[in-house]
């Protein structure tokens, strides 16, 4: 899981893994090869050219940015009277787990980096979740 993003990384590692050329991206982008290559290098993008990625590349990279809020981000300290008085925008459930965060959770308890209430506690997982993730995908 990636604590530091740099997206423009990522898109290069799946680019290559699909072995696009460069003139298909000019083309979809409608820019220079150099403005393609700068993006490559790029740490974060417009989500408008993010979006446009994900549909070339076919790979949803905003997830990469949700896996990272699901496991990095502190709990809400509002109660819920008051975010059910100031809500603008539509909440999501944060406890939406992929099977790449199974995977890593799982990684930092087989690995010893952190024990099971270390991780209960860090990544706000319930200890029943965690126990069906280790019966279940455990060897």
């Amino acid at each position: 899981m990636y604590k530091d993003i740099h997206i423009g990384h990522l898109i290069l590692v799946k680019w290559k893994e699909l072995d696009f050329s460069i003139e298909r991206a000019c083309n979809f982008f409608k820019i220079s090869k150099t403005d393609v290559e700068n993006m490559f290098s790029q740490k974060s993008l417009d989500t408008e050219l993010l979006l446009k990625w994900s549909k070339l590349l076919e790979y949803d990279f905003f997830r990469i940015y949700s896996q990272h809020l699901i496991l990095y981000s502190p709990p809400s300290k509002r109660t819920n009277a008051e975010s059910l008085k100031s809500k603008k925008l539509p909440e999501f459930r944060k406890n939406i787990y992929t099977q790449e965060i199974i995977e890593f959770i799982l990684e930092q308890i087989n690995s010893d980096e952190m024990s099971k209430n270390e991780v209960i506690e860090k990544y706000k997982i319930p200890k029943t979740t965690l126990h069906k993730w280790i019966s279940k995908y455990s060897k």
